[in-house]
């Protein structure tokens, strides 16, 4: 058995690890698997690389001009299609495909001519609308029956709303296949069933993490930053704006007083500009290691988000003992009860901030119930049900 799994990345961002956990999960199995990729720094010995940052870059800026996201990067795609013709693999698990990593047309026509069995991820829901990976915040449901007049039509195009032919290629090109369709969340697969590729079989298999990386660990944090007495709340995202809550956050800043310390990861310079100085920001962490510390210092973990599929944030959280603390969006609620924390109506600051305090006052959640229940989310365990599904193992 062979099997290639396609994706833009092999070991960074949220996809790029789950590739990697799935790709050594297989050669633990002595199983010869590939990871099909376009991120330049990747040096995974299942890696190939099929086209440059550079090149990915230019057809994102084409696709840009033209307004035909999916369709451009056809000398890519030839590359990628050879590389699998000189594989000839047992079958092709795709991820992500929407980082301007490939034609849709030349590769779909390919699986279709050679019968290729394959799975495919959803990380979110472009495969079934003519832009958009979400759609919750302009409440649109024009994917159920056809997209068109794309009301986030300027985050892809400058010029050309080309949002009902994307849609229509989509649909065409999606049916005949030889296919399952696997989602992290059942908010996911339960929208997959109400849109044109409901004929599909959906499999729902949850993300999972190292949870030798994401455990409890001791660190001098709290003394670092001046907060040893404070109840910290804690918020991590990588592209953060509204989307992800940040304006949450500096409304939460004018709410709580100095007992409370908000710190939010991953921001950058623009970011730092928004955010009042009552907030402690963290552009980076060295390493994942470094993560888990911050995570373990927080009293809660707290995110705001208002469109997502299954947040690899959350679980990472309760890996590290710290209770977490969402908004009912996507699949975010999907990993909680009430042992490890809680959740609330979306865009309900009010009621946010209500559990903030209850949580960080009250000690009603446990760091041992949060970690029994992080244990659920072992890559292990849960990358294993792709090998299961690939017929790899029983």
């Amino acid at each position: 058995m062979k099997i290639v799994q396609i994706n833009a990345t092999c070991t960074s961002g949220s996809t790029g690890k789950i590739c990697l956990a799935v790709s050594r999960l297989l050669s633990l199995h002595q199983i010869e698997n590939y990871i099909l990729h376009t991120q330049s720094d990747c040096h995974e010995l299942s890696g190939q690389a099929y086209a440059s940052k550079t090149y990915v870059k230019l057809n994102a800026l084409y696709s840009r001009l033209k307004g035909n996201y999916g369709f451009n990067s056809v000398v890519a795609t030839k590359r990628l299609i050879d590389h699998l013709e000189r594989i000839q693999p047992t079958v092709v698990h795709l991820h992500n495909l929407h980082s301007h990593n490939c034609h849709l047309g030349l590769l779909f026509s390919y699986f279709k001519d050679k019968k290729i069995k394959l799975y495919w991820t959803f990380h979110d829901c472009w495969e079934f609308t003519g832009y958009c990976p979400y759609f919750d915040m302009v409440d649109c449901d024009k994917w159920k029956t056809g997209c068109h007049h794309c009301p986030q039509k300027k985050k892809y195009s400058w010029i050309f709303d080309r949002s009902r032919w994307l849609y229509g290629q989509k649909k065409e090109l999606f049916q005949g296949l030889d296919l399952t369709i696997i989602t992290p969340s059942q908010w996911l697969g339960d929208l997959v069933k109400q849109s044109f590729l409901k004929e599909y079989p959906v499999q729902i298999i949850n993300n999972g993490i190292d949870l030798s990386i994401f455990r409890p660990r001791e660190s001098d944090f709290r003394l670092r930053y001046g907060c040893e007495n404070k109840k910290v709340i804690l918020g991590v995202a990588f592209d953060w704006d509204a989307r992800k809550g940040l304006d949450v956050f500096i409304e939460l800043a004018k709410r709580l007083d100095e007992a409370y310390q908000i710190v939010l990861v991953g921001t950058n310079d623009k970011i730092d500009q928004q955010l009042p100085d009552s907030i402690i920001s963290i552009q980076r962490t060295q390493n994942q290691a470094e993560l888990a510390e911050i995570y373990t210092a927080a009293d809660v973990f707290v995110n705001p988000t208002r469109e997502e599929n299954y947040p690899t944030v959350n679980m990472e959280a309760l890996a590290c003992g710290t209770p977490v603390l969402t908004f009912d969006t996507g699949g975010s609620a999907e990993m909680l009860d009430e042992t490890c924390g809680a959740v609330v109506p979306k865009n309900d600051v009010d009621a946010l901030e209500e559990k903030i305090r209850y949580i960080c006052t009250q000690d009603i959640i446990k760091k041992s119930d949060c970690l029994l229940k992080a244990d659920s989310f072992n890559q292990n365990k849960k990358f294993y049900e792709y090998l299961k599904l690939y017929g790899a193992m029983k």
